[in-house]
């Protein structure tokens, strides 16, 4: 099978130290294999989308030499594909209106629960799996997800399971706000690009078990993943974010910006010329630390 990886940012800011770690991973394991490394703009989330980010994005990863196979494609001209996606899952009775607040949702399971995620997400309780209540009119729709243990083997943290009709519960498809879920346009994504192997950031190794019960469900193939450690404010502790005000990255010093990237990554130092001289050497020593 040919290789074919991809990496997805959210425009909603410039790269920065963190975001880098998971692209350098991502490239490197694609080239390390003889693969495809294919860009992938997740602006579905229209309101955290930044005009001008995706260019900004592109921009930076030219400058710092990681050069993305074919077209980058916009999660925001696909919405025929979720739809389509979508309208194949209800027709099974997959789907489901719910009319739930977030606040309820967060209310249902008391703080301290074993059952709370370590992101802190809570569970979805099934309030409105067997109808709405009285009153209400369904605000999302979610996915009736299937009873089960769901396992796969991650290729930097090892084995993993999830129960995910009681760790997450049945999450939602289409969000209130009538945007689609990030959970089905990037299992929707990844089926369309024909996505063999996913690199990624440790924040979304939640994420997994259920995109993989989505791919499942939809008669996908279901990808290898790698989820690469997050790199931490070590004021804060908070992990590297748009979010937490994390600076751009300084593409005007590349190299210093590549070995940064690539010592979070856990690899020792790498002497190098120039930007080529540093991403060969990174490709063989990946290749040899993960090999096909």
């Amino acid at each position: 099978m040919t290789y074919i990886g991809r990496f997805a940012p959210s425009p909603s800011g410039p790269l920065h130290a963190g975001s880098l770690v998971a692209a350098l991973a991502s490239w490197l394991d694609a080239r390390a294999q003889g693969g495809r490394w294919q860009l992938r703009i997740e602006d579905v989330d229209r309101p955290r989308t930044v005009p001008g980010a995706a260019d900004l994005i592109m921009e930076q990863l030219r400058a710092l030499g990681l050069h993305w196979d074919g077209e980058a494609t916009w999660q925001s001209r696909r919405e025929a594909a979720y739809q389509q996606a979508y309208d194949a899952l209800a027709a099974r009775g997959l789907v489901y209106g719910c009319g739930c607040t977030r606040r309820e949702i967060a209310d249902s399971v008391p703080r301290g629960a074993g059952t709370v995620a370590a992101d802190g997400e809570r569970p979805y309780p099934g309030t409105c799996r067997n109808g709405l209540p009285p009153g209400r009119q369904a605000r999302a729709w979610r996915l009736r997800v299937p009873p089960g243990v769901e396992t796969f083997t991650d290729r930097w943290l090892g084995p993993q399971r999830q129960d995910v009709s009681r760790a997450v519960g049945d999450f939602a498809l289409r969000r209130a706000d009538g945007l689609w879920a990030y959970q089905l346009a990037v299992v929707v994504d990844d089926g369309a690009q024909g996505v063999t192997d996913i690199v990624r950031g440790a924040d979304l190794l939640g994420s997994t078990a259920r995109q993989r019960v989505l791919a499942r469900l939809l008669g996908l193939p279901l990808p290898r993943v790698l989820h690469v450690p997050l790199v931490v404010d070590p004021a804060s502790g908070l992990k590297l974010s748009k979010q937490n005000g994390a600076p751009a990255l300084d593409t005007a010093r590349p190299l210093e910006m590549l070995g940064q990237a690539w010592r979070n990554l856990g690899f020792g130092a790498i002497a190098a010329a120039d930007v080529p001289a540093f991403l060969a050497e990174a490709t063989a020593r990946w290749g040899r630390r993960f090999p096909r």
